[in-house]
């Protein structure tokens, strides 16, 4: 039997066109991030941090440093996705309510902790990459969210990570990952384009 996230997965669009008369409530807000960060991190870091820009002047604002795109006023909210440096250090607080919940020991939370330390202290490179795959997947799980309520998305690469950071005061651990423009279709989106063939991109070894 198909589940239906298979449903979800073939029918999310990278949407362009969103219905501007259509706003998101604070809740449904809350609940997507919510949903998005279920997604996985390494060592459980949840080395993330999600902007949602939803009033007129914000996404003016954002507009004006992501080259115009018009769907970041169009859309709902338009999310700035971010993963943050030096996790490592905040690791023992973002563990600790699993200890306190039975779901690991100290002992492990005192491994990891050590581990991720050994892995990340002076090592700008390795906490860069995980701030980014932490980011990806936070966002990804949050388009799939969003399309699961019923709702499009549009991720965004298109915009100055420097400037982002300027303009909504993004701490210098705060890395710009990607946007998430999320809200109700208007007509004229492309449907989902088609994949290459899972054997052109599968090897089974």
């Amino acid at each position: 039997m198909t589940s239906p996230i298979n449903t979800i997965i073939e029918q999310r669009i990278s949407a362009n066109l969103f219905d501007p008369t259509k706003a998101l409530s604070a809740a449904q807000i809350k609940e997507l991030v919510r949903l998005a960060t279920c997604a996985p991190t390494a060592f459980n870091f949840q080395n993330w941090k999600f902007i949602a820009v939803q009033s007129t002047e914000a996404k003016e604002r954002l507009k004006a440093v992501s080259y115009g795109q018009q769907k970041i006023v169009d859309a709902a909210v338009t999310f700035i996705v971010c993963g943050t440096l030096e996790a490592h250090k905040t690791l023992a607080k973002a563990l600790k309510p699993s200890v306190d919940a039975g779901v690991l020991d100290q002992a492990i939370c005192d491994s990891w902790v050590a581990m991720a330390a050994g892995g990340h202290e002076n090592n700008p490179e390795s906490q860069r990459d995980e701030a980014i795959r932490s980011a990806s997947m936070g966002a990804m799980t949050l388009m799939l969210a969003a399309q699961g309520m019923g709702l499009v998305t549009g991720p965004m690469i298109g915009f100055v990570p420097a400037d982002v950071s300027r303009e909504f005061k993004l701490s210098a651990n705060d890395i710009p990952a990607m946007l998430v423009a999320v809200g109700y279709a208007a007509p004229g989106n492309w449907p989902q384009k088609p994949r290459l063939p899972v054997d052109d991109v599968l090897t089974i070894v």
